[in-house]
């Protein structure tokens, strides 16, 4: 029988509702809120010396997502809804989206509100509200979730070829650890602004004995098969966020200008191989299944064998065991024969 399992934790940034105040305007004096209590043209301002937090979530099938025991902020197991999408314009032209989440209690009443920033904020700014969206804020939500790889980035075929992400194909045929030869079954490429939850991490060649530079999106989750447990996990094979590898020397964060995403579906969630790395592919879950066409999201349905029952679940490694600046050399000597 097949069992259902949820995917890991995923973890954002965020501040609280009362971190960004409305300076000027109808709001003014009061903390960001929902969609339905906000005026465009308003005027907010990142309370001095604010820092983000880090909300860590778990997508519950699709009703949503509840507050996961790592989350630093939030009642564990309280239920987040998506509200809005917002759009703000600083003095300079520079836009800056958000995204407002909704924890709620076991009487569906709003228990505090938690501002995404898809882009770094600076208190030394104002942010003027130009655009509220409450129809497209799941697909914009979605984007931070999906695992992509950068252009450029070589993907290992079935011949063994190692073909450029931006030259795949759907039914293209790609090497896969598990479940040898596999199909692409999606491929989706967008441009956004490198900057925060969007800038890519680099990790540089022989860093986990890559050949050449491996630059992913910050959560996208590298499969390491430890020959030795020099990390000190208890386990041999583990999946690891690249963005837990950044130490600013070897593994860094790109962020600047504009950068080319690709995510690569499959029928089932696999480990593929890119510069030479096991990487996964993209994961459909209730937060990233926004981005798929219509038509291809009503024809997986909502329980997805292969990504709803995933062999892969439980070798997360958490940051704790991570936050090290020799983390990535204890898994590059972990993995050699």
């Amino acid at each position: 029988m097949t069992s259902n399992r949820p995917a890991p934790p995923q973890s954002v940034p965020v501040y609280r509702a009362a971190q960004l105040v409305a300076t000027d305007g109808a709001n003014m004096g009061d903390a960001i809120s929902f969609a339905s209590e906000l005026l465009l043209d308003d005027v907010y301002e990142l309370t001095y010396g604010s820092d983000p937090h880090r909300l860590s979530m778990l997508a519950l099938g699709t009703n949503g997502f509840e507050i996961a025991p790592d989350s630093e902020v939030g009642t564990i197991g309280a239920q987040l809804h998506l509200d809005s999408a917002l759009t703000f314009m600083t003095p300079d032209g520079q836009t800056t989206d958000l995204i407002i989440l909704v924890e709620v209690d076991e009487k569906n009443n709003a228990e505090d509100i938690y501002v995404v920033p898809l882009s770094a904020l600076s208190s030394a700014l104002e942010y003027r509200l130009v655009g509220i969206d409450t129809k497209t804020a799941q697909q914009k939500f979605a984007q931070v979730a999906c695992v992509s790889f950068t252009r450029g980035t070589h993907i290992t075929m079935a011949s063994g070829e190692q073909r450029p992400i931006e030259d795949l194909k759907v039914g293209d045929r790609v090497l896969t650890r598990d479940d040898g030869i596999k199909a692409v079954r999606w491929i989706s490429q967008s441009t956004v602004r490198a900057v925060g939850e969007f800038a890519p991490i680099c990790i540089s060649a022989g860093t986990l004995n890559n050949a050449n530079d491996l630059i992913v999106s910050p959560d996208h989750r590298l499969f390491i098969y430890q020959r030795e447990d020099h990390l000190g996990a208890g386990r041999s094979e583990l999946l690891v966020k690249a963005r837990h590898l950044v130490n600013g020397d070897s593994v860094r964060v790109q962020d600047g200008g504009f950068v080319d995403y690709f995510q690569l579906l499959f029928d089932g969630h696999q480990i593929i191989y890119a510069e030479g790395i096991a990487a996964e592919s993209m994961l459909i879950d209730s937060r990233t299944k926004a981005v798929l066409p219509q038509e291809l999201s009503d024809a997986m349905g909502d329980v997805i064998p292969g990504h709803s029952d995933r062999r892969h679940a439980g070798l997360d490694v958490g940051k704790p065991l991570l936050d090290r600046p020799d983390a990535a050399e204890l898994l590059r000597k972990a993995s050699m024969r």
